[in-house]
């Protein structure tokens, strides 16, 4: 985080299945006074939805949960100490054969001084079945 943010807002309130965005001061107005709660540009930036299934990225968000609490374990430090390591559960997906996958996830994990066979076969079998995130579905009226 910087320095240089400013004041620190209200809680962003937390709902199942809904995302929010928080906007930045100042973002989306013309003039440096409060937007007026009638104005459609405001109401509109706070209505996002988007149209993934949700019961994927439900299964993808507790495999990324999972995965950090593993990398945790295997690096024997928090989330925040860790070293920058690429895990994209899409591009193990692209690849075919799982000793590619393997592979793959074994050179992410170079400088791992932990065994890490027992995580790579673990997240093998967690990934399998699952599908790539593709763009959102459109939903047909």
């Amino acid at each position: 985080m910087s320095a240089a943010s400013p004041e620190p807002s209200a809680p962003i309130p937390t709902s199942p299945g809904r995302v929010f965005f928080q906007t930045a001061p100042g973002v989306g107005c013309v003039g440096n006074g409060p937007v007026p709660r009638d104005d459609p540009v405001q109401k509109k930036q706070g209505k996002v939805t988007v149209k993934y299934d949700r019961k994927e990225l439900r299964k993808r968000l507790v495999l990324e949960e999972w995965i950090i609490e593993q990398l945790s374990e295997l690096y024997d430090c928090e989330e925040e100490e860790m070293p920058e390591v690429e895990i994209d559960i899409d591009d193990l997906l692209e690849v075919n054969s799982e000793d590619e996958r393997a592979v793959k996830l074994q050179e992410s994990l170079t400088d791992c001084y932990k065994p890490t066979d027992a995580f790579v076969q673990e997240l093998l079998g967690r990934i399998r079945g699952m599908r790539k995130l593709g763009a959102p579905q459109k939903k047909s009226l």
